[in-house]
């Protein structure tokens, strides 16, 4: 989740966000910083270890189908949601295919598509209060991890499982998060580090954890859990995305910068009207 600085608290199988504590302030302020010649997909490689990606030609700036995109949606999501999913990682294979789902706005994996917009769906009739778009999901995603690296299988599944960095003090702004899950869910003993595609920590998972495709897991590496979870996440607390103020109040949640903020804001919106964002709209992530 940008920076790990406070900790807060067809069959889809299947890592943690860092709620912020501290001030949050009233409305979206503005943000000064001035954007460098770093794109976005470097911003997401110096938080994640991510690999960089040409903006310009990178597979988010190319021309691609978008007319079905908004009509896909997961056969399992349709399936009655599990009370009380098992939190765990699945380990898979490495050899799987990518899905093959056609790419949404600005080259966005359909299949990562799917999972935000499920996440919407449930939430409209979940807690409709909110107001959660896939969109601002997207954002989160876009920033976070461009998406699981923009590879996942049919089922949500990043091809590569996604891992923050371990926060043991080494990474210079990073807080130290000693062992919370015995490593069940990142991997590691000692330290935590933040899992899968919307990058949760493994104790804010376990708190949060959703069943987005209804197969029973509540896994942080698969894209629909991933992102329903994120979903929860932002609208706790009776937090309405409607409104810009609490919107990003929300957004603050995964990391206390309001650059962080305005990177997911442009992302978002950006994938609502299909046209990229400018370089003045996102800032360098400290």
């Amino acid at each position: 989740m940008g920076r790990h600085r406070k900790q807060p608290a067809t069959t889809v199988r299947r890592s943690s966000i860092i709620a912020l504590t501290g001030l949050v302030p009233a409305g979206l302020v503005a943000v000064t910083a001035a954007a460098t010649d770093t794109t976005t997909a470097e911003m997401a490689a110096v938080e994640h270890d991510l690999p960089e990606i040409d903006t310009e030609t990178g597979p988010e700036f190319a021309a691609a189908p978008q007319a079905e995109v908004a009509e896909v949606v997961h056969a399992e999501a349709k399936q009655s949601r599990s009370a009380t999913p098992e939190v765990k990682t699945v380990a898979l294979p490495g050899d799987r295919a990518a899905s093959d789902l056609p790419a949404g706005p600005l080259g966005i994996p359909g299949i990562a598509v799917a999972a935000y917009q499920n996440a919407e769906q449930q939430l409209a009739v979940e807690n409709p209060h909110c107001g959660m778009s896939w969109s601002l999901l997207a954002g989160i995603g876009r920033v976070e991890s461009t998406h699981a690296f923009g590879k996942a299988d049919a089922d949500g599944n990043p091809i590569k499982a996604v891992y923050g960095p371990v926060l043991d003090g080494s990474l210079s702004g990073n807080n130290v998060i000693h062992d919370s899950d015995g490593g069940t869910l990142d991997g590691i003993g000692g330290y935590d580090r933040a899992i899968g595609p919307m990058q949760f920590l493994p104790e804010t998972w376990e708190r949060y954890a959703a069943d987005g495709n209804a197969d029973g897991i509540a896994d942080p590496q698969n894209l629909y859990d991933a992102a329903l979870t994120a979903g929860k996440y932002l609208c706790d607390g009776g937090l309405n995305m409607r409104d810009l103020s609490q919107q990003s109040k929300a957004i603050l949640r995964y990391n206390n910068s309001m650059a962080y903020v305005a990177n997911v804001m442009a992302w978002s919106g950006s994938y609502s009207s299909g046209l990229a964002p400018k370089p003045q709209d996102l800032p360098r992530i400290h």
